[in-house]
């Protein structure tokens, strides 16, 4: 195990009462708050209005950045900066899923800043400061909730790109599952994948002696593995959302991270693919990660078929460690597919794509390279694509 530092100052009130806890949690930054939501789903549902009505009962002026959609646009960001400065914002309330929390993690932190916010993206800036950030969430995926990543998408290029800091963790986070009853069925899906690919991210990691998290992550996917089925036959089912949309948050809250290197890999795989044709992230996930598996299995198969026996049930007598390795990616493949996931680039219509451009953008010199578990530079980033077909 190496050595870490684990620091999550997010506060999460959680169940079916948590909304009660906005007025008094928002009243402790200032009487004015930017409200950034996505579609007209929030508003369908009458939560928009309760969270209004909560707001305005405080005194709380609110000033709103809607229609945030995936993949999230840089252009937006900068408009909710704009507004924050010009009227004094106090507290920034993202009232969605990763998509509108990553748009409001860039805008808390981009207000004091200096200059473009898109250096921080960019790898030229560390932010030093933020404003309060307070999170309604109605998707349980990408873990925004409670983690301190951020992913934005530059329409200047389509340059997909994120980075982490401390500075954009939730200051609180209001967590309800009957407010994901209503997520399409695809949605949900996607949704799913996310949550896993973020444990498995952290799974494949060459650190020995890291029990304690190698169980809390099997613990952690073999729940969503486990509930999956049940939300997506009986969408209100309440007790199997509340434990997907708390797995969604603790899978990326960091604390799966503690004492050991994650790969990271697919998810570079993945952000060129959303980025340069808008597919769904978790979509885009199903498609790649089984891919990557296969890829890795060749070079380092034992965390592979760790994961096949421990969690997707392979016998450890079935063969070889590369073919145990190599069944567990089916038995993952087959349980994307029981759920209407894509698990080939041909599913989406993107068996074409032009993967030597996908690589460079991802990796711009020849000697770039990604991930921890595997190194991956451009060739096999081509190979990686060219199997997912």
């Amino acid at each position: 195990m190496i050595d870490f530092t684990f620091h999550n100052p997010a506060k999460i009130f959680f169940g079916r009462t948590a909304l009660s806890h906005l007025g008094d949690e928002a009243r402790r930054y200032g009487d004015k708050a930017l409200l950034v939501y996505g579609g007209g789903s929030v508003k369908r549902s009458g939560l928009f209005d309760q969270v209004m009505d909560i707001l305005s009962a405080q005194g709380i002026g609110v000033w709103e950045l809607g229609g945030i959609v995936p993949n999230p646009r840089l252009g937006t960001v900068r408009e909710g900066i704009a507004t924050c400065r010009r009227e004094g914002i106090g507290l920034v309330l993202a009232l969605g899923g990763g998509s509108t929390i990553d748009t409001a993690k860039a805008i808390v932190n981009g207000v004091p800043y200096a200059g473009d916010v898109w250096d921080f993206f960019a790898g030229i800036a560390t932010p030093k400061e933020s404003l309060p950030l307070g999170v309604i969430l109605t998707i349980p995926a990408a873990g925004s909730e409670m983690s301190y990543s951020c992913v934005i998408t530059n329409e200047a290029g389509m340059l997909k790109r994120g980075y982490n800091s401390v500075t954009h963790v939730p200051t609180f986070s209001i967590l309800n599952p009957e407010w994901s009853f209503s997520l399409p069925p695809y949605q949900t899906a996607c949704g799913i994948v996310d949550i896993l690919s973020h444990m498995m991210e952290r799974y494949f990691t060459h650190v020995e002696h890291v029990e304690l998290t190698d169980r809390l992550i099997t613990a952690g996917i073999l729940t969503v593995l486990n509930n999956a089925p049940v939300v997506m036959a009986r969408p209100d089912d309440y007790d199997a959302r509340a434990e997907l949309m708390w797995a969604g948050a603790l899978a990326h809250n960091t604390l799966l991270n503690t004492g050991r290197v994650g790969d990271w890999g697919s998810h570079k795989l993945e952000h060129e693919l959303s980025a340069s044709f808008d597919i769904a992230h978790g979509a885009g996930l199903a498609i790649v990660m089984p891919a990557w598996m296969r890829h890795a299995a060749a070079r380092h198969p034992k965390k592979l078929a760790q994961f096949a026996v421990e969690i997707l049930g392979v016998p450890a007598d079935f063969g070889e460690e590369t073919a145990v390795a190599l069944e567990g990616v089916s038995r993952l493949e087959a349980f994307f597919r029981s759920l209407g996931m894509p698990t080939r680039l041909s599913d989406v219509g993107l068996e074409n794509a032009d993967f030597a451009a996908l690589t460079r953008r991802a990796l711009p010199t020849e000697q770039s390279t990604v991930g921890e578990y595997i190194k991956l530079g451009r060739q096999d980033f081509i190979d990686i694509y060219t199997l997912a077909r």
